[in-house]
């Protein structure tokens, strides 16, 4: 039997979009750490009410130093690297959290770079220069799906750019373990909230795939 796909709504910025992820059936949920991100958002905000949360919450960081991931690491399950990380920040943060480590998906992303970082996932983006996710610019869909056929014993999560739209496609033709979204649910012009029906619709896209 196939595992269903998994699914991450990212960029959560309040409470109601978290709970409106939660019950539409999402398996994880998004938190940007990063001060340079349109939906960033501040640790002290989040506190009063994430470890509330019954699900996976993923803090999602792009450069940080180890004493920021000791801060973020006691109200979360896992702490995405979205930056350019060392492999050496990596293997101190995963003594405190799981970790997951993004890259862009491009022509020099192979098992040489891979391999240093101590990390339970893989997340391949839109490779676009000077961004750290969250464009809305759709993957290259054939070269995801090599990257995955090249890895199949690592947990590969798809973003970039996917929607209620076209991510039936995108599974069926990548095969990830699972798909993280953020840009293709939100309230257009509105990063920092998502449209709960879109919400819906994804997550019902991603398992009918």
């Amino acid at each position: 039997m196939n595992t269903p796909v998994r699914v991450k709504i990212c960029g959560i910025t309040n409470r109601d979009d978290a709970l409106a992820a939660i019950d539409a059936g999402a398996d994880a949920l998004g938190f940007n750490l990063f001060p340079g991100s349109r939906r960033h958002v501040l640790l002290s905000a989040l506190t009063p009410w994430l470890p509330s949360l019954k699900i996976l919450r993923v803090a999602l960081m792009v450069n940080p130093s180890l004493d920021d991931i000791l801060e973020a690491a006691p109200f979360f399950d896992v702490i995405q690297l979205h930056g350019h990380e060392s492999a050496a920040l990596s293997s101190q943060a995963a003594a405190v959290a799981p970790i997951w480590k993004a890259f862009p998906l491009d022509g020099a992303l192979d098992e040489t770079t891979i391999a240093p970082y101590h990390a339970q996932a893989i997340l391949i983006d839109t490779s676009l220069p000077g961004a750290f996710g969250g464009t809305g610019v759709l993957i290259d869909l054939d070269k995801a799906a090599r990257f995955v056929q090249s890895f199949p014993t690592r947990q590969v999560w798809l973003s970039g750019g996917l929607n209620p739209g076209n991510v039936a496609a995108a599974i069926g033709k990548v095969r990830p373990h699972g798909v993280d979204v953020s840009t293709g649910v939100e309230i257009p012009g509105n990063p920092r909230r998502k449209a709960h029906d879109r919400i819906r619709d994804f997550i019902a896209a991603a398992r009918s795939a």
